[in-house]
């Protein structure tokens, strides 16, 4: 019978060739998402373990470092943060005591005094930039670059600066190491590490699995529906068949080894557009940097997962979609009415949104459990809204023929209450990708209205911001008269404000209440002649020489939930004295250029060599929200993939339908009806099904989305924006197009001589 079912599959025409290559299409698009999602995970961990190293001198935890040597020197060590052009630059300093040294990772040897090492896309840049931008910020030479095994990314910003010890032991963070950190930024916790470098591998591994499970449903409804495309034309085979002496299991394995050949076909073609395309995967920007392409990797236990799990469910599916094959010899079950679904079939829909609410307060502390717990209240979402689809089907049917009179709305909804099923089958993709696009939107909103940072203009988005108060310092030496003639001489450098320690003890301005410990921070004081340059929040007291102002200010408000007053309050300081006082923030106005901004931000780094680098607000904004960004990307991924899926199982559908039913639709037009109304019947099929799961669909998706942030992030989605009442309109009128791209198709199948023939 295996040798039967080959040959049907293989000799069966152009009608066989073109099931066969929908339904291997969908199966190696799902395998090709499926191996991307496993090796993004893969990648994802390997990049977060190149970032241990980062991590040390920032803990004292033994489990959080490698074994140290009982000869082993001490290494002075310094990890600070740099930025060009909205790139973060990873700068360590460090200074060796001895030949026994630890070595960091992607080194051969230790930099000497004057000496450093740059990783490869560092280097080059480097090389192309003028010095005066960014290369005079790191004394002496280079030696040579950071190998791979110390860089996250192909377009990691590393640089590892020589010293001697008497000059890296004056550095106030600099700390002593005997040994480098091993442990990755998501084990890190408050005795390990405390920099924790790099991002948390088990978020994106649950925010991709969430992923990953909305991707591949679409994808089994495609197979589903190619499987059943000439289904009526199959059932006369199969009967026929049975007339003859076959078993149902005979028929059964006959109708099984297409989807299994299809299958097997899809996997293999599903691995080849993996490695195509693995380049093109590499350079998503998930964890702020692309990944490597070779830590795209899988396992053993991925391939394996991969190449049984998804042939399988591909002949599930299949098995489902032709479960009415196992008709009597005359086939007497096509021609008597199904029986309506029942109610219980919103049971498992409930049961999802149920498991969704029972985990809020309760979630598992590892990732693995997540995994289990959100991935399966979403799977048993998205299942059912397929179980149930065809009952929401049948009652909106129901209601449309009671409410008409017309021909094409009475057969639409009659047609559609005796078989709901054949009805929602059409559209049950769309449901879903809807469904998909309204958790994914409901989720990314409420993560970016409670994460994301607002935008300033261009001009507050270009100021640079120096903060020198940590730890409860006082801050550093004001500004000499040379280093400042040095900044305004720098063309598009608008102004600089100093902010200086405030030995009067004014409250700061900006203070609303007891947020915090409930004892009034201090204010900053600052010149009002430099705020007046400031590209907002710079009016002072009339009259006033200096002005009380808040200790952030660098960061225009844009952080503060307070309302900051429209004028900062007079202090009662001369300009003289104000000047001498140390400073605890810098900020420096610029026209936006990164010419600019790169000139003034060396010179600062060079001033005060033991502080951290200044900043950009645009940089602190992209820093904030760079993961966000990522799982936004990783959201329009979804939704530009699932739509095309859906869309190309509704017209798979339809053109099915239409020639399963040709000999009726022909039958219809010889006893006078319109080829206008027979239209608008196949238009309504499909829109009354879509249109009234759609609503379920979405309210589902964003209920979803709530249960899953509430139990996740303790947050509230929030309504959408424009952009997803634009997707969804323009899914709606796509999936409409489709279906009247079928048209054409309903005049040739329906002639006199369908009727004749059939």
């Amino acid at each position: 019978m295996i040798r039967l079912g080959l040959r049907l599959t293989l000799s069966g025409g152009r009608e066989a060739a073109a099931r066969l290559a929908v339904i291997a299409a969908a199966v190696a698009l799902g395998v090709g998402l499926l191996l991307s999602i496993l090796a993004a995970i893969n990648a994802t961990a390997i990049q977060n373990s190149r970032n241990a190293w980062l991590n040390t001198g920032s803990g004292t935890g033994a489990s959080s470092r490698s074994e140290a040597k009982a000869d082993t020197d001490p290494l002075w060590w310094l990890l600070r943060a740099d930025h060009f052009d909205g790139k973060i630059i990873g700068r360590v300093d460090i200074a060796a005591t001895g030949p026994n040294s630890p070595l960091p990772p992607g080194l051969s040897q230790l930099p000497g005094p004057g000496e450093y090492y740059a990783s490869p896309a560092l280097s080059e840049l480097l090389h192309a930039t003028p010095a005066a931008e960014l290369a005079d910020r790191y004394p002496g030479h280079e030696v040579g670059t950071v190998g791979k095994a110390a860089l996250p990314g192909p377009d990691s910003l590393v640089i590892i600066v020589g010293h001697s010890p008497d000059q890296l032991a004056q550095q106030h963070d600099a700390t002593r190491v005997t040994s480098i950190t091993i442990v990755t930024p998501s084990n890190c916790n408050g005795t390990n590490c405390t920099v924790r470098a790099g991002i948390d591998s088990k978020g994106i591994k649950l925010i991709l699995s969430v992923a990953g499970t909305a991707l591949i449903f679409p994808v089994l409804i495609l197979i589903g529906t190619a499987t059943r495309l000439a289904a009526a034309r199959r059932e006369q085979r199969f009967a026929a068949m049975r007339l003859v002496g076959a078993t149902p299991g005979q028929i059964s394995l006959i109708s099984a080894v297409e989807s299994t050949v299809a299958a097997v076909i899809g996997t293999a073609v599903g691995f080849g557009l993996f490695y195509l395309f693995r380049t093109q995967l590499a350079a998503v920007n998930l964890t702020r940097t692309p990944y490597f392409t070779s830590d795209l990797t899988l396992r053993t236990g991925d391939i394996l997962l991969v190449s049984l799990a998804v042939p399988v469910g591909a002949a599930v599916a299949a098995r489902i979609a032709l479960r009415r094959v196992h008709v009597s010899p005359l086939g007497v079950t096509r021609r008597v009415t199904p029986r309506p679904p029942r109610v219980y079939r919103l049971i498992p829909l409930a049961a999802g949104i149920a498991e969704l609410s029972y985990v809020i307060g309760r979630v598992p502390r590892s990732t693995n459990g997540q995994i289990w717990v959100f991935v399966g209240g979403i799977l048993l979402v998205l299942t059912g809204l397929v179980i149930a689809g065809p009952w929401l089907t049948m009652a909106g049917a129901r209601v449309l023929a009671r409410r008409t009179s017309r021909p094409a709305l009475l057969v639409a909804g009659r047609r559609l209450a005796d078989d709901p099923k054949a009805g929602f089958r059409a559209v049950s993709g769309l449901v879903l990708a809807l469904c998909v696009t309204s958790t994914a939107v409901g989720i990314i909103g409420s993560l970016d209205a409670e994460r994301g940072i607002p935008k300033g203009t261009p001009a507050v988005a270009g100021a640079l911001v120096a903060d020198y108060v940590q730890g409860g310092e006082a801050g550093v030496p004001p500004l000499s008269p040379a280093v400042l003639s040095d900044l305004h001489s720098v063309p598009g450098v608008k102004g600089v404000l100093t902010i200086h320690t405030n030995p009067l003890g004014t409250t700061d301005p900006a203070w609303a209440g007891p947020q915090g410990s409930g004892k009034p921070p201090v204010a900053g004081l600052a010149s009002c002649a430099e705020l007046a340059k400031m590209p907002a929040h710079s009016a002072c007291a009339p009259g006033a020489e200096a002005a009380s102002v808040s200790r952030d200010y660098g960061t225009f408000g844009t952080y503060s939930w307070e309302h900051w007053p429209t004028a900062w309050p007079a202090a009662g300081i001369s300009a003289q004295r104000l000047a001498r006082l140390p400073a605890h923030e810098i900020v420096v106005a610029t026209d936006g250029s990164t010419s600019t901004i790169e000139r003034a931000r060396t010179i600062l780094a060079t001033t005060y060599p033991d502080q951290d680098v200044p900043w950009t607000v645009r940089e602190d904004h992209a820093q904030s929200g760079a993961q966000l960004a990522g799982y936004q990307q990783l959201a329009n991924a979804v939704i530009l993939v699932s739509f095309p899926i859906a869309g190309c199982s509704l017209a798979v559908s339809v053109a099915g339908g239409l020639r399963d039913r040709k000999r009726p639709f022909s039958l219809l037009r010889l006893t006078g009806t319109q080829l206008g109304v027979l239209r608008r019947v196949v238009l309504l099929e499909s829109a009354v099904p879509l249109l009234a799961v759609a609503v379920v669909a979405i309210g589902m998706g964003f209920l979803a989305a709530q249960l899953f942030v509430q139990a996740q992030f303790n947050y509230s989605i929030r309504a959408p924006g424009i952009q997803y009442y634009v997707i969804v309109l323009a899914g709606l009128v796509a999936s409409l197009a489709v279906i009247v791209s079928t048209m054409p198709l309903l005049r040739r199948i329906t002639g006199p001589e369908t009727a004749r023939n059939e």
